[in-house]
């Protein structure tokens, strides 16, 4: 959502309800074998996994390669991001979420946060001597790290003496004018949800 608005692109959006398992009616498994969201349908084409969207919608409708950049160093950079978002920031987050938003579990200790606030040591690393994670200009890292960072940060909060460069990182996408619908929503509700579920599981108990 933050690329297709960076890019001026509208998208019709259709709302799935995870918790209800939507996401696993056999039309949605069939057209997304992975069953996950965001899953874009541009005409024929069925695209998933948030990062491969957010290239292809700059590579297809973008006016220019800013956020995603064809130079090949400039895009091995981003992609690293991009990894570094999937298989730690938002693998982290899942190891935390999934259990208690699915299973009933109650688990929410701290070595499970101290996991995830591992990641903010390597972000303040990326942000040092620029005020994008890969380099001076907004990518399309930025967006997906921000999106999944956002959604985790109440449970491991970032220290403010620590990782001072995350913390000016987050205030400066929070100023982007498309950030708050596109962005803030999304994750405060996200959070609400967890912390909620998290307390009728353990009431259960």
């Amino acid at each position: 959502m933050l690329t297709a608005k960076a890019i001026g692109l509208e998208l019709e959006y259709k709302p799935i309800n995870l918790l209800k398992g939507e996401h696993l009616t056999p039309e949605f498994v069939k057209m997304n074998p992975q069953h996950t969201i965001p899953t874009l349908v541009d005409g024929e084409a069925i695209i998933y996994d948030s990062h491969a969207i957010c290239a292809y919608l700059v590579e297809k409708y973008g006016k220019d390669d800013k956020l995603y950049p064809k130079d090949l160093l400039q895009r091995a950079q981003v992609d690293a991001r991009l990894h570094f978002d999937s298989g730690h920031l938002f693998a982290r987050l899942r190891f935390l979420y999934e259990p208690i938003l699915y299973y009933g579990s109650t688990d929410c200790s701290i070595d499970k946060i101290a996991y995830i606030q591992k990641c903010w040591e390597i972000m303040e690393g990326f942000l040092k001597d620029h005020p994008y994670v890969c380099g001076d200009e907004l990518t399309i890292a930025d967006f997906c790290c921000v999106a999944t960072i956002t959604s985790v940060n109440d449970v491991a909060p970032i220290d403010e003496f620590k990782f001072p460069k995350v913390l000016t990182w987050l205030k400066r996408m929070a100023e982007l004018p498309y950030y708050k619908d596109t962005n803030e929503e999304g994750a405060e509700e996200l959070k609400r949800i967890f912390k909620e579920k998290l307390a009728e599981n353990r009431g259960a108990k």
